[in-house]
């Protein structure tokens, strides 16, 4: 490969106990960027792959959550796992738990196992545990979920797959206008209604937050820095602790009436502010051009 070329990205299959934590480990992975696909045949892995390279490029990871669902097909899984897939680094990551809290978190789910077949779960989980032996044996990370909260597994899955860029809380500041209604996704909601609005000043109305004539006006005004010095703060607190609950987006929300000019320039002073601070920050204005 020269050195021109894009990195494979990796390739991730996991498979393991039913009820060990395979639906939390596929969302986790999502949100670390992998291409995502749960329940598939192993016969398609190779398919799949071709598919995101040629659609999304090499570089994007995927992870394929495989387990006894797949019937007949899961015996395949070995062979295909062996065969080259288009370079891909590989891993095998299989999720185990003990019988006891396999039982209990399948009685809280409400769910039969798929090999209970009218019998009791028990049985289901042994006959899992006889189809699953040698995959088992062969897995590059065996991870037992046992003493695992969904929190503690997140964790676990991002130390083992995440990266620096995929791991950043990722902040986007959002302008709005309250006339059309505050954004439902919103994390915070800052108000700039208290400062007085470009609106009303001719040469600016014309114009919005992100030309310079109204920005300075809008951060000129008294209470402005004060705003800025204060909220900041705040927002920095809250970023560092959405990091350590394993949070990775944050949508702050600055409104104003229209979403024109106040909002619209407090949402980029914000957002210069926190990257000066080292965040992983968009911005995104909602409601300019609507009036």
């Amino acid at each position: 490969m020269s050195a021109n070329e894009p990195t494979p990205g990796e390739l991730v299959i996991v498979t393991g106990m039913t009820g060990a934590g395979r639906s939390t480990t596929a969302k986790e992975l999502e949100d670390l960027g992998y291409f995502v696909v749960d329940n598939l045949p192993p016969t398609l892995v190779r398919d799949v792959v071709r598919l995101v390279d040629d659609s999304r490029g090499i570089h994007q990871p995927i992870a394929v959550v495989v387990d006894v669902r797949s019937g007949s097909f899961f015996d395949s899984l070995q062979a295909n796992r062996h065969q080259p897939v288009t370079g891909r680094p590989t891993t095998l990551l299989f999720l185990e738990a003990t019988d006891d809290v396999l039982v209990r978190r399948q009685e809280a789910a409400r769910r039969p196992h798929p090999l209970q077949a009218g019998g009791r779960l028990l049985h289901g989980l042994r006959r899992e545990r006889e189809v699953m032996a040698d995959i088992r044996g062969d897995a590059d990370v065996l991870l037992d979920t046992s003493n695992f909260n969904v929190h503690e597994l997140q964790d676990r899955i991002t130390e083992l797959f995440g990266t620096e860029a995929t791991t950043r809380l990722k902040v986007t500041v959002i302008s709005f206008g309250f006339k059309y209604g505050i954004p439902v996704d919103a994390d915070w909601v800052a108000d700039m209604r208290f400062l007085p609005n470009p609106h009303w000043v001719p040469e600016l109305r014309p114009q919005n937050g992100r030309d310079p004539e109204v920005s300075a006006y809008v951060l000129s005004q008294p209470g402005a820095s004060t705003f800025l010095d204060q909220y900041l703060p705040v927002l920095r607190t809250v970023a560092e602790g959405y990091q350590v609950e394993g949070k990775r987006f944050m949508q702050v929300a600055v409104g104003c009436t229209g979403g024109k000019h106040r909002s619209v320039a407090m949402t980029e002073a914000i957002a210069g502010l926190l990257r000066e601070s080292g965040h992983d920050v968009s911005t995104a204005h909602r409601d300019l051009g609507r009036e």
